[in-house]
This record gives C-alpha cells, structure tokens and sequence, in this order.
C-alpha cells in the first residue's frame, strides 16, 4: 500500500500538468479546412496580422498532426511540484491523439518527495481521450506486475466534484480544447493581436505575431467550454480566480509554409508564472498511436477512490 501510495501521489501531480499543459483535453475538432485554398506565405505588408493568424490556423487545422516539442515551467509552489518539464513526440488533434516522452527536473522531485523511484523520463500515450503513462520495469513488480498507468478522463469528468481534492476541475479542464490550431484560434480572438517582426526560429525565417487574452475571453470563445454545465463551468472560473490567473499571453511564430513554428504561452498565477514553449515541425505526418494492452495497465482514479479519494494523497 505504501508504494501504492508514492506512486498515486506521483500520478496525480503528473496528471495535473498533463491537463495544464493541455495535451489531455477533450478535442471537439478544429475547423475543417482541407477543402480550402493553402494559405500564402505570410506577407505582413499585404495581410493584416488576423489574416495571416487565420491562414496559419486554417492550415493548421487541416495537417490533423506534427511533432512536438515542448518545455513547460511550472512555480515552485504549484501542486505539481514546480519545476521545469520537457515534451517530445507527435501529436495529432483530428482524432486526439498523442506519443510524447516527458523529462525534467519536476520527475527528480517527485522522487525525492515521495520516496519512489520515478523514472528520469515518462512516455505518456493519450488515446480514446485516456492517458497511459509508462512508470519503468523497475515499479512494475511493486504494481502487480503492470508498468502503465491509467487515466480515463470520461471517468474523471463524470465525476465531476466529486473527484479528489488533487484532481479538482479535471472534468472542467478535460473539455478544454488545447490542440495548437485551438490556440491560434483562441489568439484571434485578442483585442491586441499584433505583428512583431520578422525573427528566426531555429535558423529558419518566421513572421513574429503577438496577443493577450483575459481567462473570461479565452472561455467565451472556446467552444468546447460551452458543453461545461452551469455548475462546473462555474467551479471552473471560481478554481481559476483562486488561482490567481488573470490572462494568456502568446506569441506565434509562422514560417515561410504559413505553419506556426513556435508558440509561446505565459500565465501569470498567484503563486508564480507558467510558461509554455512549443516547436511545430513535420505537419501532416502520420500520428499512429497504440494504447497498451490493459493487462499492462492499472488505474490511477479507481486506486485513488480505492485508497480513500482525496485521502490518498495525504
């Protein structure tokens, strides 16, 4: 029970940054637009900065996948530890579908805090809006001899309030659309969307393009928030004024092809500032995910409410 404990302690931070980051959420899909021109290259002299964020996120909606790359930093005083986190892998938004593999700093003080072996990298596979997270062979015979563990956020949501303290507003995040062609789409709605200039990312030319959004306009014009009930779409703006978090700043960076190359995401929270930063490579590439088998899996919300639900974590 003790290992059990470490490890459900460890999968529930874990979990809480995979929302934040929003590669667990629920994706309602992005705007077709297969059937529509290819977006220019960018040309600020000629197009307005929402032309051109458009034309990104038309194209962008259309690929359904890329690689990723990412670094998320989290204040040292979050509930997921704090710390830094990097993600590498394909991700694909029409279906929602994700292979990463996460590493960072935040793993090592997970160990150190729960006394458990937590491997210095995670692969995490997000199928079927369920997220598997491979703990190592080293843990797999302390778990009944099963090394993923697992997510099903369907389950979560259902559950509502009703959930652990730790995973509190999982049903609400879990709706939120974040798949990158959302994010731009979220960007145009920026009372300040602005061309910066033009700058290299990773030695290749790309338009600069910036916007602020408060947390009331990101949820007014998401459109998978309108599915929250009144109650949860309610503890979901009171959890996030507790918070502290007043707004999203985000810059993109699009390149020559009309794709985002970059985008950057910065909160501002009570307790500190997070910061997202993605590269967008090889759109359009195939995103074959295979979830593991369930005999390799064992479920982090069952073994929570097995435990005593928000006990478990005490």
């Amino acid at each position: 029970m003790k290992k059990k404990s470490v490890w459900t302690r460890a999968g529930v931070s874990v979990a809480a940054v995979t929302v934040m980051v929003g590669v667990a959420g629920c994706q309602d899909g992005a705007t077709k637009a297969a059937d529509e021109p290819a977006a220019q290259s960018p040309a600020p002299a000629k197009q307005s900065p929402a032309e051109a964020v458009q034309a990104a996120y038309k194209k962008t909606a259309a690929a359904k996948s890329a690689k990723v790359r990412m670094t998320m930093s989290l204040p040292a005083d979050s509930k997921a530890g704090g710390g830094t986190m990097e993600l590498s892998g394909v991700q694909g938004w029409d279906p929602a579908v994700m292979d990463i593999t996460m590493k960072g700093s935040m793993f090592k003080d997970l160990a150190a805090a729960g006394g458990g072996e937590v491997p210095e990298a995670i692969r995490m596979v997000v199928a079927n809006n369920v997220m598997y997270m491979d703990m190592g062979t080293a843990n797999a015979a302390q778990l009944d001899g099963k090394r993923w563990m697992k997510l099903d956020l369907d389950a979560a949501a259902k559950a509502g309030g009703a959930g652990p303290a730790d995973l509190g507003g999982l049903g609400g995040m879990s709706s939120m659309n974040q798949d990158p062609a959302q994010q731009i789409a979220l960007l145009l709605d920026s009372k300040n969307l602005k061309h910066v200039g033009t700058e290299q990312v990773e030695g290749v030319s790309a338009e600069h393009y910036q916007g602020t959004l408060s947390f009331e306009e990101m949820l007014a014009a998401n459109e998978s928030s309108k599915v929250l009930s009144e109650a949860d779409r309610t503890a979901l703006i009171e959890t996030v004024r507790k918070a502290g978090l007043k707004g999203y700043d985000t810059n993109l960076w699009v390149n020559k092809d009309g794709y985002p190359a970059r985008m950057s995401v910065s909160m501002e929270m009570a307790g500190g500032k997070i910061d997202l930063d993605a590269y967008y490579s090889d759109y359009g590439s195939a995103a074959a995910v295979q979830p593991p088998a369930d005999s390799e899996t064992f479920d982090l919300f069952a073994m929570l409410k097995e435990m005593g639900g928000a006990g478990a974590g005490a």
